[in-house]
């Protein structure tokens, strides 16, 4: 189980209850945060709070997004190279989620930014493939986790995992 923290537009597109409690996550990584790009198509920004690892997809159908994100990231976290047992546990753990308002202002600012520098990054270099754009923003030093990476971060606190 995690938590999806949405903002309020991507909310409105969700058009469902929110959680009146946060439970605490049954995942590794924790709770992620999300938004909406209003590209075309339109997009999810997923941002891992614990890592501010991003993640790019489709919002459409943007009612089902949620329920989306566990099997979406699958492809992320491989790009990421991490233990494929790993990756399944995680996915696994993401079955059940619920939807919450934004609560974490440090993510937002940093959700904010990877908006800015995606579009940047789109627009320089034409990037339509929403796996290596997520890989861009996933290398951009965060002051949020100390000036790491989330790319970096997200090795480190797999590593610990594992062992």
């Amino acid at each position: 189980m995690f938590t999806l923290h949405c903002t309020q537009r991507l909310r409105d597109r969700l058009k469902r209850p929110l959680a009146s409690e946060v439970p605490e996550a049954s995942t590794v990584l924790g709770d992620w945060y999300a938004t909406v790009l209003f590209w075309r198509p339109q997009l999810a920004l997923l941002v891992n709070e614990r890592t501010l690892l991003p993640a790019l997809l489709p919002l459409a159908p943007a009612a089902g997004l949620p329920e989306r994100v566990g099997p979406e990231l699958r492809r992320v976290l491989a790009a990421h190279g991490l233990d494929p047992a790993f990756i399944e546990r995680e996915v696994a753990a993401m079955a059940e989620v619920v939807v919450a308002k934004t609560g974490n202002r440090s993510v937002v600012g940093t959700m904010n930014e990877f908006v800015f520098e995606a579009r940047v990054y789109r627009e320089g270099s034409n990037a339509t493939d929403l796996l290596g754009l997520a890989m861009c923003l996933a290398e951009t030093p965060c002051g949020a986790i100390g000036y790491s990476s989330p790319a970096r971060l997200l090795q480190e606190i797999v590593a610990r995992t594992v062992r």
